[in-house]
């Protein structure tokens, strides 16, 4: 997992991305409501601040553009003042505005919001929604063909519905992904996901979802994947990521695999946008060719920090850096055996091998340490299993542990060589093993292979020695006697 994370980051410079879809200027009125006015019974708004936001598929480039990414945003504006501004705010998010056709036949998409004390008071929209024309459509593949051929890690369609995304601009930009052998990653509008054929993944909320499928969708993790295979059918699209509110992200590929990411617990202020920073994330992770689960902890990480803001906000480096520390171990690493079983799967899928290893590590020493980094060097990923509180107690004692499992899971979450800790209740980890099927069993000490529980469930078993002169009772017994005497 550490390894990923520091791939994600060292790559994200290189990381060039597409962006192609409806832009807007978001304006934000901040201010102060006091009184009611005499005119009408309406709040009279003091207005104390302005901003200028990107919106649509400009907020997801301006959200690839704070996490470092070189972006190109590609789209058609109006020849209108509001153009003017729009162009101006890009500038001013490191965002080349080249990729900005002008269309006499267009109104730039503006939004107003008015806010009093962090809440939405009143959203006016000036828009005039109209598909755009096939010369537009034209113009605009082409700067996505030349901006292609220079190389990018991935193409981005935001489709808002507002008439950039007609079905003849999608299917060119995904045939010229497909082409490049670059992926195509659709934030959908539209209720026919036809337009959206042989996209490489689609990342509908559930609303979104619903309306694709003509009717109401209870958030069910079984309910959502069904719909979505129904749809990746029906449409042709290759794999489908659905956001699901509190409950986080499930993604659904084109072979019936799934992979549900828990939402990360946060105060909601403001969900306006965090479809856009979801797959802007997902595009520079996939881009970086990273693991799908991988991929996922970091849009639930993205989505967690800009909930938390008033209206559309783009996430910086970082501030992701900082949410994935926060939020690393418990939810990336510390898994039950159900969730265990989904990263298992998907590490298998991937041809990676899964290395696994139990023990009580009570007072983690150097030994634990260095047979955990020699554990770690036989395959692609570690699993640790920990025995339990009740479990140890069982079996070493009431007096033990001396840590509780929850801050034993912690700490070996913490180390570089390991992937995955789950915490088993019985005597021996016989039962986890068999549900995880490990290519390498590892174990410590002077056993013999055929000792080794669980080994009937594991490609091969290594035995790892145990460093002269460690262990836990010794810890426990100097500091009981350089204690004695003391009051």
């Amino acid at each position: 997992m550490r390894t990923n994370v520091e791939r994600f980051f060292h790559s994200l410079h290189t990381l060039r991305i597409v962006v192609v879809g409806d832009v807007m200027l978001d304006r934000y009125l901040f201010g102060q409501v006091a009184r009611i006015s005499p005119e009408a019974p309406v709040p009279v708004h003091r207005i104390e601040k302005t901003e200028r936001r990107l919106g649509g598929a400009a907020n997801v480039a301006a959200n690839l553009r704070g996490l470092g990414c070189p972006v190109h945003l590609i789209s058609a504006v109006g020849d209108d003042s509001a153009a003017d501004e729009f162009r101006e705010v890009l500038r001013a998010n490191d965002i080349d505005d080249s990729g900005m056709l002008t269309d006499s036949e267009l109104q730039t998409t503006t939004k107003t919001r008015v806010i009093g004390v962090q809440q939405q008071m009143l959203r006016i929209d000036q828009e005039r929604i109209q598909d755009i024309s096939e010369r537009t459509v034209s113009r605009i593949c082409e700067q996505v063909a030349k901006e292609v051929e220079k190389g990018c890690a991935a193409l981005v369609i935001s489709d808002y519905g507002k008439g950039i995304c007609t079905e003849l601009l999608c299917q060119k930009v995904i045939q010229i992904g497909r082409d490049a052998q670059v992926p195509v990653l659709v934030d959908p509008k539209q209720a026919d996901w036809s337009r959206y054929r042989n996209a490489t993944l689609v990342t509908p909320n559930l609303k979104e979802l619903s309306e694709a499928c003509g009717t109401t969708l209870a958030n069910h993790e079984r309910e959502v994947k069904e719909a979505a295979l129904a749809l990746m059918k029906k449409s042709g699209v290759q794999q489908v990521a659905v956001t699901r509110s509190a409950k986080g992200i499930l993604w659904v590929d084109n072979e019936s695999h799934s992979f549900q990411h828990p939402a990360l617990a946060r105060e909601v202020y403001d969900v306006s946008g965090a479809g856009d920073t979801v797959v802007a994330v997902l595009a520079a992770a996939i881009g970086a060719q990273l693991p799908r689960r991988f991929a996922l902890h970091l849009a639930n990480c993205a989505a967690g920090v800009v909930v938390g803001k008033v209206g559309t906000y783009a996430i910086s480096q970082s501030e992701l850096a900082v949410s994935l520390s926060d939020n690393i171990h418990q939810d990336a690493v510390v898994l039950k055996l159900s969730e265990l079983a989904q990263v298992v799967k998907a590490w298998r899928e991937a041809g990676d091998t899964i290395v696994f290893t139990n023990g009580c590590f009570d007072l983690i020493h150097r030994g634990h340490l260095t047979y955990l980094e020699a554990a770690a060097e036989l395959g692609d990923h570690l699993i640790v299993g920990v025995n339990s509180d009740a479990s140890i107690r069982r079996l070493k004692g009431s007096l033990r542990p001396i840590v509780s499992e929850a801050d034993r899971a912690y700490h070996l979450a913490a180390l570089r060589a390991v992937d995955a800790v789950v915490v088993f209740d019985e005597d021996t980890p016989y039962e986890l093993i068999r549900e995880i099927r490990p290519d390498v069993l590892v174990k410590g000490g002077d056993y013999s292979p055929d000792d080794v529980v669980g080994k009937e469930f594991a490609g091969r078993v290594q035995i790892i020695p145990f460093v002269d002169g460690y262990s836990t009772t010794k810890l426990i017994t100097t500091i009981t006697s350089r204690n004695k005497g003391v009051h």
